[in-house]
């Protein structure tokens, strides 16, 4: 819990409870469905936890909005976001069941009531989304294309609606189709560890 509390005193006793019941559930459950790799388990609050809750230093989702975490994986970002924000409505999709598995097992072991989830391939989601979140499943462009008309028309946040991806590392090829539209902001403004140093926030508003 350490690297998380310093950087969100907003969070009721409930949400903190939440969170450190995460630690628990995905130790047990990443030994039976291999989610997080044996060694960055022991990382799990700075590596995956807080490095998800960056989009909640970047945005502050409004009750009502819906999310859809497409591709993902063992819950990132979608569970620690869904904890920050338990008057969103959050779909988290992977197309490997394995992993949609501990999904739903971690949601129910620590109480989730705004948190659906999809096994299958992003394109067949049904309904429409205020914002996709991904932790770099893909490059950019081609996730772009995977979620393509799953927006809503109705923007309803400080942001207009589209897509917020977590990416680190240099982006200047992948970002060029995007003609300038992509906001690129450095997670490193909000956390100050090392490990952040290279990740990246980038939103790409509907077009």
């Amino acid at each position: 819990m350490n690297p998380v509390a310093p950087y969100f005193p907003e969070f009721t006793s409930g949400q903190y409870e939440q969170l450190a019941r995460l630690g628990p559930l995905y130790r047990e459950w990443n030994e039976r469905i291999n989610v997080i790799s044996r060694k960055d388990i022991e990382h799990l609050y700075l590596h995956h936890v807080l490095h998800s809750l960056a989009i909640a230093k970047f945005i502050r989702f409004k009750p009502g909005t819906r999310i859809l975490d497409a591709g993902t994986g063992g819950g990132f970002p979608g569970i620690p976001l869904a904890i920050a924000f338990p008057e969103a409505e959050f779909t988290l999709a992977d197309s490997i069941g394995k992993k949609i598995t501990v999904v739903n097992a971690i949601a129910a072991g620590i109480g989730l009531k705004n948190v659906s989830t999809f096994n299958g391939r992003v394109e067949n989601i049904p309904g429409k989304f205020d914002f996709v979140v991904s932790r770099a499943v893909t490059t950019l462009p081609e996730f772009n294309g995977w979620v393509k008309g799953k927006f809503s028309t109705e923007n309803r946040n400080s942001l207009p609606n589209g897509i917020i991806y977590l990416k680190g590392g240099d982006l200047e090829q992948e970002l060029k189709s995007f003609a300038g539209n992509a906001r690129i902001t450095d997670i490193s403004r909000f956390f100050s560890d090392p490990f952040f140093e290279t990740k990246k926030i980038i939103f790409v508003p509907v077009t």
